[in-house]
């Protein structure tokens, strides 16, 4: 018994790390061209934190077939509570649609009231508007 015990305590702080990561899918985001009534894919959308009155980058992908990123805040941290931004940077999928873009970037800000608090913003769009919603 004194043996494993140690053993035990080894093998536990080994995995602790990831006990204590954020979830894959702790914040995933959506798009939705309303004009055309599909998916855009390859929409670049960063992530940032306040840090007092600056904004502090976290995390960047792009949109899959789906227009979807399942799982944009970094797996290997907590997502802490605070106010956090989600840029869906949007002129480049109109430009190469040869559509003007009236909203070259669309910043969405959100508070984080739980660690690791799973949430979806998804963001319909179009040409001269968008809304957005707290999604689940």
């Amino acid at each position: 018994m004194k043996k494993t015990l140690p053993l035990l305590m080894l093998a536990t702080m080994a995995f602790a790390p990831a006990a204590f990561s954020a979830p894959a899918g702790t914040l995933s985001v959506h798009i939705l061209d309303q004009q055309t009534g599909t998916p855009p894919p390859g929409v670049t959308v960063t992530l940032e934190k306040q840090q007092q009155d600056k904004w502090m980058p976290l995390a960047s992908g792009k949109t899959d077939q789906d227009g979807r990123i399942k799982s944009l805040y970094p797996t290997d941290r907590d997502m802490q509570p605070g106010v956090y931004k989600v840029t869906f940077k949007t002129a480049d999928y109109f430009h190469g649609k040869k559509l003007e873009s009236f909203f070259p970037e669309i910043p969405v800000l959100f508070t984080v009231t739980r660690t690791n608090e799973k949430l979806h913003i998804p963001l319909l769009l179009s040409q001269y508007g968008y809304s957005t919603y707290k999604g689940s």
